[in-house]
C-alpha cells in the first residue's frame, strides 16, 4: 500500500492545504426575461419600503419608530410598550411559518427574490456592470494588472458602493431614532456612541456582504441553505433541468436536426452557468447553493427561442412532475398536501388571533404600587391614609384626561385631585393617597380594593372621537390594629 501523504506534502508553498479550493470570483452574465423582471420588481418594492418607510409621518411623528430609549414602538396608529412584547413574538412566529409555507410550495423563492443578501448583491452587481461593463469586460479587468485605469474604475465603483452602504446604514438606524434629525446630528457629530456603531457596522456589513462575499453568504453562512432540505419534498417547486429532453447535450447549428445527430435539446452553451449568481451548473441536479432566482430559466428560454425549440428545458417544476410527466395543472393540484395545509391552518389561526388582539387592545393601561415605606398613617382629623404610586400609560394617539376612582371599602376616597392629564403615546407616574374617615368602622387587616381609571370626555374634541374603555386594577388597603 502506498504511503499516505503527510501534512507537509499536502501544503503548498504558501503553507495552506492544497486541497482547499480558493474562491473563484463569479462574474454573472446579465440576462433578461420574465423572472428577471419579477426580481427587479421585488428589488424595487422591498427597497421602496425599506428606504421610504422611516420618512412617512403619522400624527406629526414618524410612522414607524422603535424608540428604544423611550421604550415605545410606534407602528402607524399603534403604540406598543415592553409589556406588549407578545405581539412581536407572534409576528416573528408568523414570519417563520410564512417562510416554511412558501418553502414547502415553491422552494427558495424567498432567497431568489426578496432576501436582503440577494437584493443588495443584485444592486451592487448592477452598479458594477454600469461602471465596469458587461461580463467579458469585467473578466478582462479582473485579469489586467493594476494601473491608473483600473484604480480609477475600481475606486469609483467602491465609492458608489460605500455611499449606498452609508445611506443604508443611516436608514437602518432611522428605524430606531427620528430619521429627520439624523442628518443634522451626523453633521454636528452629535450621534450617540451606539448610533455611530450601528451606522458603520451596518454600512460595513452591507458593503462587505454585497460587494465581496456575495454567494459565499448563501453557501457557507446562511443556515436556511442548510436546513431547507427538511422542508422540501417531491412536490416542492424547484428549478429543474429536464435531462430526459436535454441529454445528450452537444453543440450544433441552428438549422441542424438534433434527432439526426442523436442529441437532446441542450446545445451545451453553458449560459445557464454564466448567469448563475452562485456559479452552479443546474444541469447537475438540485444543489443547496441554488437560490431559485430562475436566471438560468430566462437565459435557457432565450436560447430555445433562438434555436426554434420548445421552452422549458430548464423550468420551475416538482420532482414528481418530472418523473411522471405532469403538466402545469396536474402539478398545481398536488400543492395542497398535508404539510402545506398544516402551515396554512397555523398561519391563519395565529394571524387571526394577532389581528383580533390588536383590534380589541385597550390602549389605556396602569399599574398600582403600594408605598412600602409606610403601610398606613393617620391623617389630619383622625382619618386613615394609604399611599400608592400609579403608573399611567396612554398608548393612544390622543391626549387623555383620566379620572381615578376607588371601590371596595365604604367611605374610601381619593384625597386631593382625582383627574390627571396624560399626553398621547406617553406615560406618567403619579402619587395617589386614599383616605378613610375617622369613624370608618373597618376591621383591622388587609382589604382588597379596586382602582378604576376612566377617560374624561373632552368637550372640544372632534365629533365621533372614541375614548378607551375604563381599566380596573386590584390593590390592598391596610387598616392597622
Amino acid at each position: 500500500m502506498a504511503n499516505a501523504p503527510t501534512p507537509a506534502d499536502q501544503t503548498d508553498q504558501d503553507g495552506f492545504f492544497s486541497n482547499y479550493a480558493a474562491r473563484i470570483r463569479i462574474q454573472p452574465r446579465s440576462v433578461t426575461g420574465r423572472y428577471t423582471s419579477l426580481r427587479l420588481a421585488a428589488v424595487i418594492a422591498t427597497q421602496a419600503v425599506f428606504y421610504g418607510l422611516p420618512w412617512l409621518q403619522w400624527n406629526d411623528r414618524q410612522a414607524v419608530l422603535f424608540d428604544l430609549g423611550a421604550r415605545k414602538f410606534h407602528l402607524f396608529g399603534i403604540v406598543l410598550w415592553p409589556q406588549d412584547f407578545i405581539y412581536l413574538a407572534a409576528l416573528l412566529v408568523i414570519c417563520a411559518l410564512g417562510l416554511f409555507f412558501v418553502t414547502a410550495i415553491a422552494g427558495r423563492v424567498w432567497c431568489g427574490y426578496a432576501c436582503p443578501q440577494t437584493v443588495y448583491t443584485s444592486i451592487f452587481m448592477k452598479i458594477e456592470e454600469w461602471i465596469e461593463g458587461d461580463r467579458n469586460q469585467r473578466l478582462k479587468l479582473d485579469a489586467s494588472p493594476w494601473n491608473g485605469h483600473k484604480l480609477r474604475v475600481r475606486g469609483f465603483k467602491h465609492l458608489v458602493w460605500i455611499l449606498l452602504s452609508l445611506w443604508t446604514g443611516l436608514t437602518f438606524i432611522g428605524y430606531f431614532a427620528p430619521i429627520r434629525e439624523l442628518g443634522a446630528q451626523i453633521a454636528s457629530l452629535a450621534l450617540g456612541p451606539w448610533q455611530w456603531f450601528w451606522l458603520f457596522f451596518y454600512s460595513f456589513a452591507t458593503w462587505g456582504n454585497a460587494g465581496f462575499m456575495r454567494e459565499q453568504v448563501c453557501t457557507y453562512m446562511c443556515p436556511y441553505a442548510r436546513f431547507q432540505g427538511a422542508m422540501f419534498d417531491k412536490d416542492t417547486m424547484i428549478i429543474t433541468y429536464d435531462d430526459k429532453r436535454g441529454e445528450p447535450r452537444g453543440s450544433r447549428g441552428r438549422k441542424a436536426d438534433p434527432a439526426k445527430l442523436g442529441l437532446g435539446s441542450c446545445i451545451d452553451c453553458t449560459l445557464c452557468v454564466q448567469v448563475c449568481p452562485t456559479g452552479i451548473d443546474i444541469r447537475e441536479g438540485l444543489q443547496y447553493q441554488c437560490i431559485s432566482c430562475a436566471a438560468c430559466v430566462d437565459v435557457c428560454n432565450t436560447v430555445m427561442d433562438k434555436m426554434g425549440y420548445e421552452r422549458g428545458l430548464i423550468r420551475y417544476a416538482t420532482q414528481t412532475a418530472m418523473d411522471q410527466g405532469l403538466n402545469a395543472k396536474e402539478t398545481a393540484r398536488r400543492v395542497l398536501r398535508p404539510r402545506v395545509l398544516v402551515y396554512s391552518v397555523l398561519l391563519a389561526c395565529i394571524a387571526a388571533v394577532l389581528a383580533g388582539s390588536l383590534a380589541l387592545r385597550n390602549p389605556l393601561k396602569f399599574d398600582v404600587i403600594r408605598d412600602r415605606n409606610a403601610l398606613a398613617r393617620m391623617a389630619d382629623g383622625g382619618g386613615l391614609e394609604n399611599t400608592y404610586s400609579l403608573q399611567l400609560m396612554n398608548a393612544s394617539e390622543i391626549p387623555l384626561s383620566l379620572r381615578i376612582t376607588v371601590d371596595g371599602l365604604p367611605g374610601l376616597a381619593v384625597s386631593g385631585t382625582d383627574v390627571f392629564e396624560v399626553p398621547a403615546a406617553s406615560n406618567r407616574r403619579i402619587p395617589v393617597i386614599l383616605q378613610l374617615g375617622p369613624d370608618h368602622g373597618i376591621k383591622p387587616g388587609s382589604h382588597t380594593i379596586q382602582f378604576t381609571l376612566s377617560p374624561v370626555p373632552d368637550p372640544g374634541a372632534p365629533a365621533g372621537q372614541s375614548l378607551p374603555a375604563p381599566r380596573t386594577e386590584d390593590a390592598i388597603f391596610i387598616v392597622p390594629r
